[in-house]
């Protein structure tokens, strides 16, 4: 995965282009673009506050008003704390300070070391709820008290107070939007309070206006819950860590001041604060929070550790490999928040969709005023106030804010099951796919050469005495295959003498009085050994995939040992869930075809394709999306890169990838667990259903509404109801997705 502090601008989420190859918009420059303050401060990047920015449609108007600035080469939106980051020469920066200024927002530049959490709008809560006291005093005079001059224009007093209190940003967004030409939900809100007020509804365009605030305040807050949700991920870490001194002891030191190389100790119990590899001791460590998955790992002497995870049961201590600002665990919370400013399929539709949506809605609204006297035979107050009520229920906040929410809840729930998802692009494409490409090594099998077979063929050695042999010569040698056979052997080793290693063939030495060699199929027909018994037992290893290695003195045969690159548990189940789902399965791998049909067998899949070099796998990527449609790729090595960024959704495997790969694909699976890919196709498709949902579901409440208000009784209370009602119902059921994500499998 590309580093944190990777000093690449950041990505305009306004300019995704979508393509798979070489463009900077492309995934991985998002995750490049989610930076560290310190390398912040090295580029020019400027950082603005915008209080009022807390909704897709503000974002929408700055985007708008600062697209074609000379000299901004991106923009970077952060709803959840309310920020603007702005890659740009400095006097494209103050341009873009000064437009957005003029738009009706506030906007103050802010230092790279200032925390950018989001405002606690205790200030906007006060005047919301002044507002709505000062509108129930004016509603109250106006019902209750007798129809004086005095009385009257104490009640307009209380009204022009409460749209004051709570209307004023409203109004200044709104009146921006009017100068530059655009119909949004402020000009439209501005629009029908103050045609109200001036026909005399004033006592309801207080209430209106104080309601609106305070479901505005509400809706914000919901946007914060889904955008904030994976945030909470950063609070695991602890702050501080233990570090050895120079003397041997040791000291705590904030953990964004240790380096890299230094000696951290962590106690059962106590979390990690920073990656590392351990040097010491071993325990179980629940690693939840970076992979999702839910047994503890065993963690020994070499193995790595990650920031935010659960010491269990005992002392470790390991070497620090990464700093505070670029864990594992805050690279995936960087690379979420990247991926949260794409604009997913859906959410370009609904954007595109609103666009012509308001203008015809305040087009209807002029008719019903204009004409509805003359069809209808109203009173020219009832038909403004009928077109000013139509406006309000008409605001397009609903419709607008029905995708971001569901795709941030979903990239956020997938992210606490180990899956990085880079996009909302890939997140709602993700359920389109129909064949899955899988690389072998590393994918679907473990990766890590194991002992699987063992044959004694010597009757007249111990079979205790020849193992002990095969393990002697075995642990002498750093050939991966040879260390499997040591380790699955696990017996003592005994001195060896003229030992010699054969290159390509195996090794020799000398060994209890006896010459023995340890070696491959080759060695053993070099030196005259073979047979057609040992032939015929050679080819069975051999057509399951398997490595055979044989122990041998200078005239006989003692025993075979079939090594082979295993299964993961997890590979099999998962292959099953791709199949219910009705997603072909493919594996391209560079191994031999007769390993690449046996692993294919038992693993289940459909198709099994070997001797592949890197751009054969490309080329079988192309043929699949021809032949299938929608192909993603799963890998884990640099070989697979190249497939990997001409898929329709390249899948890398997170533990054991290679930083190529990962930085190649639009998906991490951050604990290689094969089931965790049905499980991403699974919350793609219940991420579309609800997003559907959402836009069925505001466009629906409107269209009851609208008839009501042209041809019923709706009052402009029913109206913000209606508006802001359907805006809270969409986020709830869009926030649903965090609490349903795919099904947990077995671990």
């Amino acid at each position: 995965m590309k580093q944190i502090n990777d000093p690449s601008p950041p990505v305009d989420a306004g300019q995704h282009c979508g393509c798979k190859t070489g463009c900077a918009s492309k995934a991985t420059s998002e995750i490049a673009s989610a930076t560290s303050r310190e390398s912040v401060a090295d580029t020019n990047w400027g950082i603005f506050r915008i209080p009022a920015m807390d909704c897709p449609n503000e974002e929408n108007d700055i985007r708008k008003a600062l697209t074609g600035i000379e000299g901004i080469r991106s923009l970077r939106f952060e709803l959840s704390s309310r920020t603007l980051t702005i890659d740009g020469e400095q006097s494209a920066q103050e341009i873009a300070l000064q437009v957005v200024r003029q738009l009706g927002f506030e906007a103050q530049p802010i230092e790279h070391e200032q925390k950018t959490e989001s405002p606690s709008g205790l200030g906007e809560i006060s005047k919301a709820l002044i507002a709505l006291a000062l509108a129930i005093g004016a509603e109250a005079l106006d019902f209750f008290a007798p129809d004086t001059l005095l009385l009257k224009g104490l009640g307009m007093a209380l009204a022009a107070a409460a749209i004051a209190f709570s209307g004023f940003s409203t109004y200044r967004k709104g009146l921006s939007a009017l100068r530059r030409g655009q119909l949004n939900m402020n000009a439209l809100m501005g629009v029908a309070v103050t045609g109200a007020f001036l026909i005399g509804q004033w006592p309801e365009a207080a209430m209106v206006m104080a309601l609106y605030a305070i479901a505005e305040l509400i809706e914000a807050r919901s946007v914060d819950r889904a955008r904030n949700a994976i945030k909470g991920l950063l609070a695991l870490a602890p702050e501080t860590a233990e570090i050895r001194q120079g003397d041997g002891g040791w000291r705590e030191t904030p953990a964004d001041k240790v380096v890299i190389g230094a000696q951290v100790r962590v106690k059962p119990g106590a979390r990690i604060p920073l990656d590392g590899r351990v040097t010491a001791g071993s325990s179980a460590v629940n690693q939840a929070p970076v992979t999702g998955e839910s047994i503890p790992v065993d963690k020994t002497t070499g193995d790595p550790v990650f920031a935010g995870t659960i010491n269990e049961t005992g002392m470790l201590e390991f070497e620090v490999t990464a700093a505070a600002n670029n864990t594992t665990l805050a690279r995936i919370i960087h690379a979420v928040e990247a991926a949260q400013g794409t604009r997913a399929p859906t959410q370009r539709f609904v954007d595109r969709f609103a666009a012509i949506y308001t203008p015809a809605i305040f087009a209807i609204a002029v008719a019903v005023a204009i004409g509805g006297p003359w069809l209808f035979d109203w009173m020219w107050t009832q038909a403004l106030y009928k077109a000013l009520v139509l406006l309000v229920i008409a605001c397009p906040c609903a419709l607008v804010i029905a995708t971001p929410v569901t795709v941030v809840s979903g990239l956020a729930a997938a992210a606490r099951r180990g899956i990085l998802i880079k996009g909302g692009v890939y997140l709602e494409e993700a359920r389109k796919l129909r064949v899955i490409a899988l690389d072998k090594t590393g994918t679907i099998t473990e990766g890590k050469p194991r002992l699987v077979a063992t044959e004694v063929l010597s009757p007249s050695d111990p079979e205790a005495k020849v193992l002990s042999w095969a393990a002697s010569l075995a642990g002498h040698s750093d050939h991966p295959v040879s260390k499997a056979i040591a380790k699955g052997l696990n017996l003592p080793e005994n001195g060896l003498t003229d030992f010699t290693a054969l290159p390509g063939r195996g090794i020799e030495a000398r060994l209890d009085g006896h010459n023995l060699i340890l070696g491959n199929h080759r060695l053993i027909e070099d030196r005259g050994l073979c047979s057609p018994e040992i032939e015929a037992r050679l080819a069975v290893h051999e057509n399951q995939g398997r490595t055979a290695t044989l122990l041998a003195t200078e005239d006989r045969v003692l025993a075979i040992f079939a090594v082979a690159d295993t299964i993961k548990e997890s590979s099999r189940e998962a292959i099953t869930d791709l199949h219910r789902l009705g997603v072909t399965s493919v594996m391209l791998t560079g191994d031999n075809v007769a390993t690449a049909t046996s692993i294919a067998r038992l693993a289940g899949i459909d198709d099994a394709r070997g001797n592949l070099l890197p751009e054969d796998k490309l080329a079988a990527i192309e043929e699949l999306q021809g032949r299938h449609g929608p192909t993603a790729m799963t890998g884990d090595g640099i070989n697979d890169a190249p497939a990997l960024a001409r898929a329709d959704i390249g899948v890398a495997m997170g533990a054991a990838g290679t930083d190529t790969a990962m930085e190649a694909a639009d998906v991490v699976i951050m604990n290689d667990d094969l089931r965790r890919i049905p499980e991403t196709i699974r919350l793609s498709r219940q991420t579309h259903a609800v997003l559907w949902q959402n836009i069925a579901l505001a466009l629906g409440i409107k269209v009851v509404f609208l008839g009501l208000a042209v041809f019923g009784n709706a009052t402009m209370w029913m109206a913000v109801f209606a508006d802001m009602g359907a805006s809270l119902l969409v986020v709830a059921n869009g926030l649903r997705t965090l609490r349903t994500s795919a099904p947990q499998t077995r671990d």
